[in-house]
């Protein structure tokens, strides 16, 4: 059975010039799965990883508390769930078990209590040995910090050994005093996502909507294959919602990359912007390549399905045509140049080139608030304030902007045309 996902795509430029100079196409492509597909729900297996070491004390242990309840309460029968609680000490405090163990299990939660220093990977490790204990479903591990730990180099083995399982951590850091850089690599290692939480009582949210995203995915084990006709090159590929991310390619062949996206909402597409370089052509329209995406439905018992979709560009001198633009695509274009100069701010101030990254905020201020991104555009001229006064940034700021800046794109910018 195929047809449980469609691919749509869209060109920031409906014309490309007939030039004697190869050119950038942005192509923006969609994956998302069918309408039918919002009926179906696999099993979701949950391991939360809290820190209760001391500097969670007071709101913040007490939100907590109230976010896995509410978690919790999310879940169904069919649903497990385990809880590892770390200072510098870890323990698991719910082995692994089905939700219908629920009122024993909230009786747990309540009785979490601030202790202790900050030691991530033994908890993580703990986690994941309880999250393969569980049947088989859609896995996550989700971990709530608020201090700097100890043995970073020991996080990052057990994230591999996550990515390794299946297993996304949402690596979650609430306040200002915990290593974001740390946490984003987690994340990335494990085909997970990281976050900043900045107030204790957004905590709630967070977890609420880390299951929801669960409970929605109904595609497993997805990969894009882009295969490209001579004279066109891939440049890159960009996540764009729910967070920009550059994805990179694996070359399979002399014309062919491959890029894993892994797991599929139904609630959600996964929307892609694809940077080729072409290389000029004569008058006319062309196959340049095919998208194909190959994708698992275990709830339906489907492994190796796929879809496809060409991609066609059309060469003109029609002065008229080459004038022509895709707003939604280049408004998407432009929100991942502004993330690109962000990323590139940063790098140039860890490696202490303070002109340099002052240079690239301001940049992109201006790119931000040309798209309408005022709270950002804000934080990002404070912080560049605090360089030429000080010639470093808050950690508030540097957080903000690492986060947030990812989060520029949202559903609403995306207008694909319908099949």
């Amino acid at each position: 059975m195929a047809g449980e996902v469609t691919l749509r795509a869209a060109l920031a430029r409906p014309f490309l010039a007939v030039t004697n100079t190869p050119q950038v196409a942005y192509i923006l492509l969609e994956a998302q799965p069918a309408s039918q597909m919002t009926q179906v729900r696999m099993p979701v297996n949950v391991c939360f990883v809290l820190d209760r070491s001391g500097s969670m004390k007071g709101e913040k242990i007490e939100r907590l508390r109230q976010a896995v309840t509410k978690a919790i309460e999310q879940l169904d029968q069919q649903d497990s769930i385990a809880i590892v609680i770390f200072d510098h000490r870890a323990e698991v405090l719910a082995p692994a078990q089905p939700v219908r163990n629920r009122p024993a299990i909230l009786d747990l939660v309540h009785r979490i209590r601030d202790a202790g220093g900050t030691r991530i990977a033994p908890a993580v490790e703990k986690g994941l040995l309880e999250l393969q204990k569980m049947p088989p479903g859609v896995r996550r591990l989700i971990l709530l910090t608020d201090g700097q730990t100890e043995h970073e180099k020991e996080c990052l083995l057990r994230a591999e050994d996550a990515g390794r399982l299946g297993v996304p951590i949402t690596a979650l850091g609430i306040g200002k005093d915990w290593n974001e850089d740390l946490l984003i690599e987690m994340a990335n290692r494990s085909k997970g996502v990281a976050d900043y939480i900045a107030q204790a009582g957004e905590i709630v949210n967070y977890f609420q909507h880390t299951v929801q995203r669960a409970q929605q995915t109904v595609i497993q084990n997805s990969v894009l294959t882009l295969r490209l006709v001579q004279g066109v090159t891939p440049r890159a590929v960009w996540q764009v919602t729910p967070l920009i991310d550059n994805l990179g390619y694996q070359p399979i062949s002399d014309r062919a990359v491959s890029v894993n996206l892994g797991e599929l909402e139904s609630a959600q597409p996964r929307v892609l912007l694809i940077e080729l370089l072409v290389d000029p052509r004569p008058l006319g329209t062309y196959r340049v390549g095919q998208a194909e995406l190959s994708y698992d439905a275990p709830a339906l018992r489907l492994t190796g399905e796929k879809a496809k979709l060409d991609i066609m560009l059309t060469f003109t001198a029609d002065p008229t045509q080459i004038q022509q633009v895709n707003p939604n695509v280049m408004n998407i274009v432009e929100k991942v140049s502004a993330f690109k100069l962000q990323t590139r701010a940063l790098q140039d101030l860890a490696a202490g080139d303070v002109q340099g990254a002052t240079q690239k905020l301001k940049s992109a201020v201006t790119r931000l608030l040309n798209q309408g991104e005022v709270d950002l555009a804000a934080t990002m001229q404070q912080e560049i304030a605090n360089l030429e006064q000080q010639g470093q940034m808050s950690s508030e700021g540097q957080k903000t902007i690492k986060f947030q800046g990812r989060k520029t794109v949202r559903l609403t910018d995306i207008e694909l045309p319908k099949e």
